[in-house]
């Protein structure tokens, strides 16, 4: 594991309806000169027709016309901005509860998550789920931006208050990381440049904090879930058999031995294929086609990883999930279950807990989960898989519950190094 600053940042952003979220996205562009200036003269055109006295700040990152219309962000919209420190990927979610599974396709990539939160109101049960849903992903860092100073009197005991009220949340839910900055959204206070109105803050604002947070990079082994298998036949390429797909983590180089899974086989990259180009090395993100010394019955949904690092086929195992569908999920229900591109029949065999996003207690054996529920199920499927933990590494140990039917998803999951068998 090493710890780098500089560079790419991925993070999302977070928060209850109304906290302004929309806005502070709109004012960080703003204030670090990533709008267009048409973009800009349409927002105050916009603004203008809607009676505001200035520029609503929401326009700029709220597209869809029933976002705007509603005043609530509905789907995940992602920004790409750079200052002269580092560069943004910035996954802007949605904050209604309704689309608290928008909210995890958002931060299921990200380095560092901001949570946003009105001062007036503290901590809602909303604020509380996306918080448990960010641990749950494995999000390292986290900051609470604190809007909406400037309604409180930009009162010091207020922020103080709230910031340790999440501290103290941060820890029972195991974040490695967590930080709190005092806001105004509306009047860019300590968003990107430093606000007059608060001395008492001596912190960072939220833009330096974001250019200066360490990413913490785990040294994942090699993994690539086969996509296609390449076989042109033709006279140029007669015999040539090539496994194609994203490496998802660490690095594959020619020469190196591998294991095939679930199978087993072992053998070793003889060839990488990228761009239509023979390297001798790829690496995370890159897409690849491997090419292996023996002929293996190699197929979508395989894994190709390191013989030295390969994780265990299993068959029955815990997830923690994220409950996303409104169909509710019960002990029995019959699912497919997708890890990277393999999609097995499974069968839930119990549901083990349910966790109360108020007071972060759990509930054994539930009857059901519902739509946002939070639990640990045990999942029994009809060929095996090949997961990591997801503590070691995010791709690997990630996986989808999807209706056998509607091909429709239903829970979001993750194994943990607890819920594997030893």
């Amino acid at each position: 594991m090493t710890t780098v600053t500089g560079g790419l940042l991925r993070l999302a952003t977070a928060g209850s309806v109304d906290d302004g979220k929309s806005t502070l996205v709109g004012r960080l562009l703003h204030d670090c000169r990533a709008i267009y200036p048409d973009q800009w003269a349409a927002v105050e055109q916009a603004s203008h027709r809607r009676g505001h006295d200035g520029a609503d700040f929401a326009l700029l990152t709220d597209g869809l016309r029933d976002e705007r219309e509603q005043g609530i962000t509905i789907d995940v919209a992602y920004r790409y901005f750079a200052t002269a420190r580092r560069r943004f990927v910035l996954a802007d979610t949605p904050g209604h509860v309704q689309y608290t599974r928008n909210m995890v396709t958002g931060a299921s990539t990200a380095q560092l998550a901001v949570i946003l939160l009105d001062a007036r109101h503290g901590l809602v049960e909303q604020t509380r789920r996306h918080l448990a849903v960010t641990a749950l992903l494995g999000v390292p860092e986290v900051v609470l931006a604190v809007n909406k100073m400037d309604l409180v009197g930009y009162d010091e005991d207020t922020f103080r208050g709230l910031a340790e009220e999440f501290a103290a949340l941060c820890a029972r839910l195991e974040v490695a990381s967590a930080v709190a900055v005092p806001i105004s959204a509306v009047h860019g206070d300590n968003v990107v440049n430093r606000s007059e109105r608060m001395p008492w803050y001596d912190g960072p604002t939220l833009l330096q904090h974001l250019e200066e947070a360490p990413v913490v990079e785990t040294a994942a082994a090699a993994r690539l879930p086969v996509q296609y298998v390449i076989r042109p036949r033709t006279p140029e390429h007669p015999d040539y058999r090539g496994y194609a797909g994203r490496l998802e983590s660490g690095a594959l180089a020619v020469g190196q031995e591998v294991v095939v899974l679930p199978a087993g086989h072992r053998t070793t990259v003889t060839g990488l294929d990228r761009l239509g180009r023979p390297v001798d090395r790829a690496v995370a993100g890159d897409s690849v086609t491997v090419l292996l010394a023996d002929e293996l019955d190699v197929a979508r949904g395989d894994l190709i990883a390191p013989a030295e690092a390969a994780p265990s086929p299993v068959d029955e195992f815990t997830l923690t999930v994220c409950h996303l569908a409104d169909r509710p999920l019960g002990a029995g229900a019959r699912v497919l279950l997708r890890h990277g591109t393999r999609m097995v029949r499974a069968m839930v065999t119990e549901l083990v807990d349910r966790t109360d996003i108020g007071t972060l207690a759990a509930t054994a054996r539930p009857a059901e989960l519902r739509t946002n529920d939070i639990g640990t199920v045990r999942v029994r499927t009809a060929q095996p898989v090949a997961p990591d933990a997801y503590e070691e590494n995010r791709g690997g140990g990630a996986m989808l519950l999807v209706d056998d039917q509607s091909g429709d998803v239903l829970s979001a999951g993750m194994t943990r190094r607890e819920g594997l068998p030893h």
